[in-house]
């Protein structure tokens, strides 16, 4: 099983994966841990998951540990699969708990009093999979760690 789930494909688009998706998510959960780029920082984002969305805090903690976590370990290629599930996960919960009363589509005019619908976590979704099942790819550090 360590064989199978260590193999990666020598694709140069799974690297073309990695990098926006990492990148996203680096930022995302820079926003929710740190503070960084307009976020509100952990003490807030925790109290502010718990009283609109009724998201123990456990759970908030574990996933902001795999947006920024994740985000980091997908950008170096680092536990690729493992960094990609987290985030898959985090995007499963934000559609269904968070964006999917919008509709399918973003609310690019910004409309005040609705928020974005399901698309942009859609597309987050499919490319985390995408790197569930392929792994890291040639430019990863996991393909220094598991050896084939």
């Amino acid at each position: 099983m360590a064989k199978i789930s260590s193999t990666t494909t020598d694709s140069l688009a799974i690297l073309l994966l990695r990098l926006p998706l990492g990148t996203i998510f680096l930022a995302h959960g820079s926003q929710k841990l740190l503070g960084l780029f307009g976020g509100h920082g952990l003490t807030a984002t925790l109290r502010n998951f718990e009283a609109h969305l009724g998201i123990p805090p456990i759970l908030t903690l574990l996933a902001i540990l795999a947006e920024f976590g994740g985000g980091i370990g997908i950008l170096c290629g680092f536990l690729t699969r493992l960094s990609a599930a987290g985030i898959a996960a985090t995007m499963a919960v934000a559609i269904y708990k968070v964006h999917l009363v919008n509709g399918f589509f973003m609310n690019v005019s910004c409309a005040p009093g609705r928020g974005h619908g399901i698309e942009f976590n859609v597309a987050l979704l499919g490319m985390a999979l995408a790197l569930v099942v392929s792994g890291g790819g040639q430019w990863a550090i996991d393909r220094f760690i598991f050896k084939r």
